[in-house]
């Protein structure tokens, strides 16, 4: 294709950190592009470069869980023609994209015409399983989301949705002999709190938990067909009946259960309400 020739020719590298939603990628995502000597960031719908907000339009600013799904996956082809050209008009040579699996990374990649992820980092490669569920329960209880630049940043562009700033010092092993005085290395990342995941728990309609699962749905796959959705709601979260029809060569083991896992993660990430349960019913197969 065009763009990759474009992107190969340019000698551009694309990275991808994936994980489920809440598990901490904003708050490594630093990290990780210093690891790996990453220029540019693409996360929740924000081009980010240097520790600064380039382009784009911040998912966590929308006040419904529907626009926030819209604005991470680059809905909207003005914003996202926007970060298009501000990325071809950039000197980089490898940038990282933010994702809750390959799928939508490779989606965003795709939207905003560029190749591929070359090299996937999962979470659990970068980040322990006590600090994982740690985050988990920051984000579950407290609502709270990272993004990955300085507070002043966010108070310029996002004031209204700030709530912390967090400050990282990297130490660097210094070789002898021993700068005495230098100061260490110091990410900071800013903590805000969306519209849409409030402290507290998070009540959503019926209605518009249903029309999250069909948009999320016909992203995963625009064949198959919504026959009924039922949700329930108690205090350990919402369950979800999804009856569907399925078109005819769908590897249903395998494809069902990653469906259900994209609506798990996509639907907890944008509304901050916890899914307990989704069962799929196969209503029938259509050619």
């Amino acid at each position: 294709m065009f763009r990759d020739i474009f992107w190969f020719l340019r000698g551009i590298k694309v990275y991808a950190l994936i994980g489920e939603s809440g598990t901490g990628k904003s708050f490594r995502a630093k990290l990780v592009a210093e690891k790996n000597g990453i220029d540019v960031i693409i996360d929740d719908g924000l081009l980010i470069k240097d520790n600064r907000i380039l382009e784009g339009h911040s998912a966590k600013k929308e006040k419904t869980f529907l626009a926030a799904v819209k604005a991470a996956l680059f809905d909207d082809k003005a914003r996202r023609d926007a970060v298009a050209r501000r990325l071809q008009a950039e000197k980089f040579k490898k940038i990282l994209i933010l994702g809750t699996s390959e799928k939508m990374v490779g989606k965003i990649a795709a939207r905003l015409q560029l190749p591929n992820p070359g090299k996937i980092i999962k979470i659990e490669d970068i980040a322990s399983q006590e600090d994982i569920e740690r985050a988990i329960r920051t984000r579950r209880v407290e609502g709270k989301h990272v993004i990955p630049v300085p507070s002043i940043e966010i108070k310029r562009n996002y004031p209204n949705i700030f709530y912390d700033a967090i400050k990282i010092f990297k130490k660097k092993s210094v070789p002898l002999p021993i700068q005495i005085g230098a100061p260490p290395k110091i990410h900071e990342k800013s903590v805000v709190r969306p519209e849409y995941s409030k402290k507290g728990k998070v009540i959503i309609s019926e209605a518009a938990l249903s029309q999250m699962v069909i948009h999320c749905v016909d992203e995963y796959n625009h064949q198959i067909r919504i026959k009924k959705i039922v949700v329930k709601d108690d205090d350990a979260g919402y369950r979800l009946v999804i009856t569907i029809d399925v078109p005819y060569g769908t590897q249903l083991a395998g494809n069902i259960h990653e469906l259900q896992q994209y609506l798990i993660d996509n639907i907890e990430r944008y509304t901050g309400i916890l899914i307990e349960e989704i069962n799929i019913i196969i209503n029938k197969i259509i050619q």
